[in-house]
């Protein structure tokens, strides 16, 4: 019985080395492919505050909230809360964009 487990234990598949793709992921053989049709929401965060619950509730029509951004700051990207670029504010037509300056690389 001995010889019949270290004989299994030969013959199983190694996993994934170091820097390899997971089974179905992007490097899997054009199984990511089916990933660049998946949308998500892209948000711009102008810039942020920290009001207490409070001062929230003071707020109504015409309020002002000061953003910690200084003028000519850029924004930031952000895809699932993840910062993916920086940009800057653009007029296009008579919509709100964000011309990008900066891509932000990830360390996965």
């Amino acid at each position: 019985m001995a010889d019949f487990l270290d004989t299994l234990g030969d013959e199983a598949p190694a996993g994934p080395g170091p820097g390899s793709a997971p089974s179905g992921g992007v490097g899997a053989g054009g199984n990511g492919m089916a990933l660049m049709d998946v949308s998500i929401d892209i948000v711009a965060v102008l810039g942020t505050a920290e009001l207490k619950i409070s001062q929230i509730l003071q707020l109504g029509r015409g309020a002002v909230v000061e953003l910690e951004r200084l003028i000519g700051e850029p924004v930031e990207l952000r895809a699932e809360r993840q910062l993916v670029a920086r940009g800057e504010v653009v007029v296009i037509e008579d919509k709100l964009a964000v011309q990008i300056t900066e891509v932000i690389k990830n360390k996965l």
